[in-house]
């Protein structure tokens, strides 16, 4: 289907407006809850949704606290990090999102947004920031570089960070060592009031290519590449495969199939459900039975 196209330049929109565009595509957003100490020790914390993780050898985080829209000033925690070059960036699951939110409030450089927030100071082992109690899991780091993107309101200031420790509360990690992704409960920041919660119902999986010699698109039969009931999803699934099965596999695999609806519809719809399931050939063998003209 055609899409109606709606297209905008930064320079012709406000840049509250443009921010808001920008961001409502940008995401879910991970969000870097970052606690830092001034050179007299105050504790500050802040959440930043400008955020991810760059480089694992050396390790490396980068979060943003740009400079304010509506007056150009900058935020407490960049001038922490600026004055002792350490940080703590704690993550935020869906316990404490409305913790967080209001540690995002402009209070004063004298007041604690733990206590304002109702946080737990935990002491880190390798900083002088404390880590965040109620997080699942905490990355003391040390600052790297600060590269500052420009001098007028909303440009960023991107915040170069090493991890120096990684802390998981126990809870969360497998008997294997892993991270259980289910009980991390993290949220993420979309646009405008929006957040999203990774919890069950929402984490699924993606089966990663197999190799460079996959068919791709290109490899699919053209009666399949042009259907209009098979999702671009499902023929990736398609796509990932070596190789079509030959016709002698497409026709044992179809000896399990039984129907008293033998139609078009029936057989693209039992493809669907192998291939949600991630039985690939068995959805080719449908799809055989959908399109004859395949086995010829």
């Amino acid at each position: 289907m055609k899409k109606d196209w709606q297209t905008y330049e930064p320079k012709d929109l406000s840049l509250g407006v443009f921010h808001s565009l920008m961001l409502a595509a940008v995401g879910p957003r991970p969000i870097a809850f970052v606690s830092s100490v001034n050179t007299e020790g105050q504790p500050n914390l802040a959440p930043f949704s400008f955020f991810n993780a760059f480089g694992s050898n050396p390790a490396t985080l980068v979060f943003s606290p740009a400079r304010r829209g509506k007056d150009n000033t900058t935020k407490h925690t960049l001038h922490n990090v600026e004055a002792t070059g350490e940080c703590v960036i704690n993550v935020v699951n869906y316990s404490m999102v409305e913790q967080a939110s209001l540690a995002s409030t402009d209070f004063p450089e004298d007041v604690n947004e733990f206590i304002k927030a109702g946080f737990t100071e935990v002491p880190s082992q390798f900083v002088k920031p404390p880590r965040v109690g109620e997080s699942p899991a905490a990355f003391e780091c040390k600052v790297l570089d600060i590269i500052k993107m420009g001098t007028e309101g909303g440009a960023g200031n991107l915040v170069i960070c090493e991890i120096l420790a990684l802390h998981y509360d126990s809870t969360v990690m497998t008997a294997d060592g892993k991270v259980d992704q289910f009980k991390m409960d993290l949220v993420g920041r979309m646009g405008y009031e929006y957040y999203c919660r990774a919890f069950e119902p929402s984490i699924f999986e993606v089966p990663k290519p197999r190799t460079k010699n996959i068919i791709g698109f290109d490899g699919l039969p053209a009666e399949i590449r042009a259907s209009e009931f098979l999702t671009g999803n499902e023929l990736s699934r398609l796509a990932n495969c070596l190789e079509i099965p030959p016709v002698e596999t497409i026709f044992e695999l179809q000896k399990q199939i039984e129907s008293t609806q033998p139609n078009e519809g029936f057989w693209l719809s039992e493809a669907r459900n192998c291939l949600k399931a991630n039985h690939t050939d068995l959805a080719w063998a449908y799809l055989f039975k959908a399109y004859p003209t395949l086995g010829n």
